[in-house]
């Protein structure tokens, strides 16, 4: 009409509404570092894997066997140099066992007496290779076994290197007796005992990374909590 001002529509549009979950424009949420897994120093990020867990856990149990065989070698060795004289016999349950005290220069049965040395370089590279491997060894007997054929072999050692007559060349001490059997010591029995578990883990197709190996190849078997371990994918082959 006329006299009346013309005023522009204007269309009033409703705003999108801005969802709860998203955060306001300028406030971008930022993560709490601590949350964060640390990282090492070639910028990767640091996670302890079970492998490495499992792998102290059988050195710890390969060394506590070690050392109860060690500890009970040398305090028993200790106590008859301390109380017996040399060729003595002590009546324990006879007549299946007495304690007869000897000095033993070769190996088991007197072998090789005027080799000592020879005994001593073997000992010594046994023990070293054991320590060498223990990382290696997933499987709770072959820690056990190696466990106690390295005490085993560290009790006779000692006696090689620190007893009479010299360095080196020292003569073992033995004083178990049994009959028509050889004169033997606890470190003897130790390294007897954990080549006889190592024979039956072998016969048993079991590897030291605690798998069974047949035809030349690992299977899938049982770990040590006694339950399935999965087959690794072979090379070439894709993990489902």
């Amino acid at each position: 009409m006329p006299g009346l001002p013309l005023t522009p529509a204007i269309a009033v549009l409703p705003l999108p509404s801005r969802p709860a979950d998203l955060p306001l424009e300028g406030t971008m949420s930022e993560a709490n570092p601590a949350d964060q897994p640390p990282a090492d120093s070639s910028g990767g990020t640091a996670r302890p894997t079970a492998g490495k867990r499992g792998a102290t856990r059988f050195v710890l149990i390969l060394a506590a066997c070690a050392a109860l065989a060690y500890g009970l070698d040398q305090l028993t060795k200790a106590w008859v140099v301390g109380t017996m004289s040399e060729g003595d016999v002590i009546p324990v349950m006879p007549p299946l066992l007495h304690w007869h005290f000897i000095r033993n220069s070769g190996a088991a049965f007197s072998i090789g007496e005027d080799y000592t040395w020879v005994f001593t370089i073997i000992m010594s590279v046994v023990a070293a290779a054991i320590i060498f491997y223990a990382g290696r060894i997933r499987s709770l007997w072959w820690s056990v076994a190696l466990g106690f054929l390295l005490g085993g072999v560290l009790g006779n050692l000692t006696d090689r290197l620190f007893r009479e007559p010299g360095f080196g060349v020292g003569h073992v001490v033995d004083f178990i007796a049994l009959p028509n059997f050889a004169i033997f010591n606890i470190a003897d029995a130790a390294i007897v005992g954990s080549v006889i578990l190592w024979c039956l883990l072998t016969l048993r197709g079991i590897g030291m990374d605690g798998r069974r190996v047949g035809n030349g190849k690992h299977e899938a078997g049982v770990d040590n909590t006694g339950r399935d371990r999965p087959q690794e994918p072979s090379q070439g082959q894709d993990s489902a």
